[in-house]
């Protein structure tokens, strides 16, 4: 069930390659903020470590608080390599 969170995700973060409504932007910055900090807790407490650091950086990279001036070629470029590692993760993490 979780890893088909992990697509859902995904795709909204591909829809963020369309001209949205500012406040969906915002809306998956918490969502991905929430979802990747979930999976660097469960990666953290799995001792995969090399996950749970990527995990815990697409949180903080996602977090809402601060935002960060990236540009929207840069942050269309993070959410294509972000939407890959999900569907990658969805593809290779057996079902729990």
């Amino acid at each position: 069930m979780i890893k088909y969170c992990y697509i859902l995700l995904a795709i909204a973060l591909l829809i963020c390659l369309m001209p949205m409504p500012y406040g969906y932007y915002i809306l998956i910055r918490y969502i991905s903020a929430i979802a990747f900090g979930v999976m660097a807790y469960d990666y953290y407490y799995q001792k995969q470590k090399k996950m749970y650091v990527i995990t815990l950086s697409l949180a903080l990279l996602f977090q809402p608080l601060i935002k960060l001036p990236l540009g929207r070629d840069i942050w269309n470029f993070v959410d294509i390599v972000t939407a890959i590692f999900l569907i990658y993760l969805f593809f290779v993490e057996k079902q729990v």
